[in-house]
């Protein structure tokens, strides 16, 4: 019995030291594949191939910039960055350089927002970002400024930044109530404030009730109201209402009476 103990208890070690032995050469084995990524900025796309090639390491170039600094056809920037630690396979992605721009920044300020779009993207540039901004006096759409400047050649990325005039927004009033006011007053208010006189129509009149003699007893009340506004009929409505936003050169209808 005692033999047959032992005999377990030793498989047992066996079997753990087993484990720990596969599970410390399975560690060795994945860091054994981890390598160091180099520097590539500088280099030429064949050089960077072969010295990543004998670390199991993958080359992508995936865009290309302007740059004053790297000549024409080296590599500018990398990811990931040089002493990375990274699988073998691993793709390096980096970015080459087109030298100094060959292009000179066209002169956009003035043109329209599409028209200077046109303009930059024909000689192979991009938009980098656009702003907008009130300028009164200033027709809308309008490019004011850009950066780069006009016929600047020393540029990282063929980017152009510009800035473009927005439409000003009419200048707004509180509308205020011409109510009972003559419409020939109320009229001459609203062009010397700027606003427009809209239509004007006449309140329909108000039938007499059955019975009544009010009429009989004084003919000379009209029993019907004049067919056409002159400029002493009383307002007896507005629209826009009083209280309400009105801008600048509006029409404003009124109903007299």
């Amino acid at each position: 019995m005692k033999s047959v103990i032992r005999f377990a208890m030793l498989a047992l070690v066996l079997l753990i030291v087993a484990m720990v032995s596969a599970l410390t050469a399975m560690r060795f084995a994945i860091h054994g594949q981890e390598v160091a990524v180099p520097a590539l900025v500088g280099l030429s796309p064949a050089e960077a191939e072969r010295a990543t090639a004998g670390l199991g390491l993958q080359i992508s170039i995936e865009r290309q910039y302007y740059s004053p600094q790297i000549p024409e056809g080296r590599i500018m920037s990398q990811l990931p960055l040089p002493g990375t630690k990274v699988r073998r396979g691993w793709q390096v992605r980096v970015a080459q350089s087109l030298g100094k721009t060959r292009v000179t920044i066209p002169d956009v300020t003035g043109q329209s927002e599409h028209a200077a779009e046109l303009n930059i993207r024909r000689r192979g540039l991009d938009v980098a970002s656009m702003a907008e901004v009130e300028e009164p006096g200033i027709p809308a759409d309008q490019v004011l400024a850009q950066s780069p400047t006009a016929h600047e050649t020393q540029v990282a990325a063929p980017k152009i930044s510009f800035l473009v005039t927005a439409a000003v927004e009419p200048q707004a009033f509180v509308m205020p109530s011409f109510v009972g006011q003559p419409l020939g007053s109320a009229s001459r208010s609203l062009q010397d404030s700027g606003f427009k006189l809209g239509n004007v129509s006449v309140a329909a009149a108000v039938s007499a009730p059955v019975g009544d003699t009010s009429d009989l007893a004084n003919p000379a009340t009209p029993s019907v109201l004049p067919a056409q506004p002159s400029p002493a009929s009383i307002i007896v409505s507005q629209v826009p209402v009083a209280g309400q936003k009105l801008y600048a050169g509006s029409a404003v209808n009124f109903e007299v009476r």
